[in-house]
Order: C-alpha cells, then structure tokens, then sequence
C-alpha cells in the first residue's frame, strides 16, 4: 500500500512544524506533500497534487475550514480538522460526526485519528452532509448524526422529542413513537444540543422545545400527551427558559 499523500492547511507556522514532525514521527503510513497557511492556498494545492486525506485547520485568515470545502466542486479526500480548543467548533464537529484534533495536538489523539484514516476509505460524504447542515438555517431541520456500528443514524431535530438517560447510554425518543439507543450519555447530548432549542429538565431527560405544547407544575406536557419532569431545583431556571423562546 503507498503511503497517503497528505496537505497540512494551518496559517501558525509553529503549529504547522510540529504538526508536519509528529506526522513525519507517527504516520509512517501518510506522507505530508505540502503544508498551505491560507485557504485560497490549500484550494490551489488541492487542484494541484490531489491529497488522500487534509489536516484542515477550522479557522484560517482569510476564510474558515468549512468555508474552504464548501468551495470545492469535488471533496475526493478524507478530512481531519484540527481546532484550538474552540468549543463552537467542537461542538460542530460532534454535531456532525466529524472527525478532529485539539491543539496542541496529543499523541494518542493522533494516533487514533491516523488509524481511522486508514481504516476508512474517504468521509466525503460526511463532509458533505455536515456542509448541507450548516446551510439549514431553521433549527429544526438539522440533522444530528450519531456513528453507529450498522452504520450511521441522521435525525432531523424536529424527529426528536426528548432524549433520556439510561445508565452510561441514552435513549433518542422519535415522533413517531420508535427510540434509538445511543452509546453517548446525556451529558454529550445536552453540550451539543443546548443552542439548538434543547434544555435538561432533569438529570434524566433532555426535552425539544419544538414539541412541547405546555409548562405544567413539575413537568413539560408534550405535544404527543407525554409528561417529561422538571426536577424541583431547575423550576424557576425551567419557567425562564421556555418563556424566553
């Protein structure tokens, strides 16, 4: 198998020298063709050496790593965005089931990271379902993608009406009555769902605001008829919340 042939897009230069000698140390199976600092370079070198896989920088300065895709016709290479410590962008990232690094870049991370590359033949698609999710401007039609073993599960947020905990995992309860069990705990849920109209009304339950119909004494009424609590310290913080939106 040859080495994959790899485009390092980072503006810090620093960054881009460690990055390119953790790879050249690490990856002895990527080969680092290029290294672009702005995003009409990495666009250029795309178009030019055709890379297996881009270590993409989420914020670059003259455009974002999102916006850098979004410009390319074709997306034939597999994608890890690399990000310091921005939690809008993680945030995006788990939203999307992208995969990412944190700088400064740890070693097991990138090992790992390196390891689903090889595994996986190319993300495009995933790439081009996240770029489509960001275009969605109504909230409700997003679609929160969860990795499964079968495959991967794509829920447009207006399918779900509340989310419950069950020990370490969760349950995505669905408009249509059925649930989906996931191995994230509810905790991953509410970090990544709490701006798009999710509150945690209890320890137990995160609830859609797009499906609740009324706020009772200690519970939310659903839409469907279902009661989901509001435990007694969140009352107050609970009456704010759905009045405010």
């Amino acid at each position: 198998m040859k080495p994959l042939k790899a485009l390092i897009v980072e503006d810090n230069a620093f960054m881009a020298t460690v990055f390119y000698d953790m790879l050249q140390q690490y990856a002895t199976k990527i080969t680092v063709i290029e290294i672009a600092k702005t995003g009409n370079e990495a666009i250029a070198l795309i178009a030019s050496i055709k890379p297996n896989v881009i270590f993409l920088d989420i914020e670059l300065p003259d455009m974002t790593g999102f916006e850098l895709l979004q410009q390319l016709e074709n997306i034939n290479f597999q994608t890890v965005f690399t990000t310091s410590h921005s939690h809008y962008a993680i945030k995006a990232f788990r939203f999307n089931a992208l995969d990412y690094l944190v700088k400064p870049i740890n070693e097991i991370e990138l090992d790992e990271a390196i390891k689903r590359v090889l595994k996986s033949a190319n993300n495009s698609i995933e790439i081009k379902n996240a770029l489509s999710n960001l275009e969605v401007q109504s909230l409700e039609n997003q679609k929160l993608v969860l990795p499964q073993q079968n495959g991967t599960l794509r829920l447009p947020l207006k399918q779900i009406t509340h989310i419950e905990s069950e020990s370490n995992y969760s349950y995505i309860h669905l408009l249509n009555g059925k649930k989906e069990l996931s191995s994230k705990n509810l905790a991953y849920f509410e970090d990544i769902l709490l701006d798009k109209n999710f509150y945690r009304s209890h320890r137990s339950y995160l609830i859609n605001r797009f499906h609740i119909k009324a706020l009772a004494a200690g519970h939310f009424i659903l839409k469907n008829g279902m009661e989901i609590p509001i435990s007694r310290r969140k009352e107050t913080e609970a009456k704010t919340w759905f009045f405010s939106l």
